[in-house]
């Protein structure tokens, strides 16, 4: 089910992304947050709300995709934890956040979007830079899909 895209949907008309991987369905970008550095989100190209908007093979197609950031993500990281979400509520275009996560992070054990639990500044998450953790979502991503 496509609809068209409204001019204000900061997804269908990005201004700046840090693109790590695209296909002709979907986007994966790397989110610069200090706090979480490993942060990344998948887009889905197509301006529809919901996974259910999908046909069978492209929410297939997404989730594999989805799945293979989580492997690199996990392998470049080491984090305890990868939080996976889908909310769609103030931007109504399908899209996932992929966060790693520490025990230590200022948010653990609440959501990233929940209130602090501690002060403090990054996760202690290794340094990784963009080209590395774009190999890593690259081959993760042609291990999933040809498997």
């Amino acid at each position: 089910m496509s609809t068209s895209a409204p001019q204000d949907c900061p997804l269908c008309f990005p201004e700046r992304e840090n693109l790590l991987w695209h296909d002709a369905s979907c986007r994966v970008i790397r989110v610069e947050d200090p706090d979480y550095p490993g942060y990344c989100r998948l887009i889905w190209n197509e301006h529809v709300a919901e996974m259910s908007d999908l046909s069978p093979a492209e929410q297939r197609h997404c989730f594999n995709i989805l799945m293979a950031v989580e492997v690199a993500l996990r392998e470049c990281f080491h984090p305890e934890k990868i939080n996976l979400a889908s909310f769609g509520n103030v931007v109504p275009h399908l899209h996932w956040h992929l966060i790693p996560r520490y025990l230590d992070d200022r948010h653990f054990p609440q959501p990233v979007w929940g209130m602090a639990q501690r002060k403090g500044g990054a996760s202690p998450a290794p340094a990784v830079d963009d080209a590395r953790l774009a190999l890593a979502v690259r081959n993760a991503i042609a291990e999933h899909l040809s498997g």
